[in-house]
């Protein structure tokens, strides 16, 4: 189940505002092309809505969990991270 919020076209593309069981706050495409992940609610749902338009697509809160479609597993202490692009 999910709440569709006003101003959607439920005959396109999705965006999916929601949590992973981890609890992570996640954004989503309905055909997978794209997901965010971010700190609280407030930040991915203002990422949806800004990036609604582009997509052309319905922004939904969804009511059950998301499955990330990148996994999210902490560095392991024998990794490095790559030095910063400039």
């Amino acid at each position: 189940m999910s709440e569709v919020l006003p101003e959607a076209d439920p005959s396109g593309p999705t965006l999916y505002v929601g949590q992973d069981v981890a609890g992570h706050w996640l954004v989503q495409h309905s055909d997978k092309r794209m997901e965010g992940r971010f700190v609280s609610f407030a930040a991915a749902m203002q990422y949806a809505q800004g990036e609604r338009h582009a997509y052309r697509a319905a922004v939904v809160v969804a009511i059950e969990p998301l499955r990330p479609l990148v996994a999210f597993v902490p560095v392991a202490p024998s990794e490095r991270a790559l030095p910063r692009a400039a």
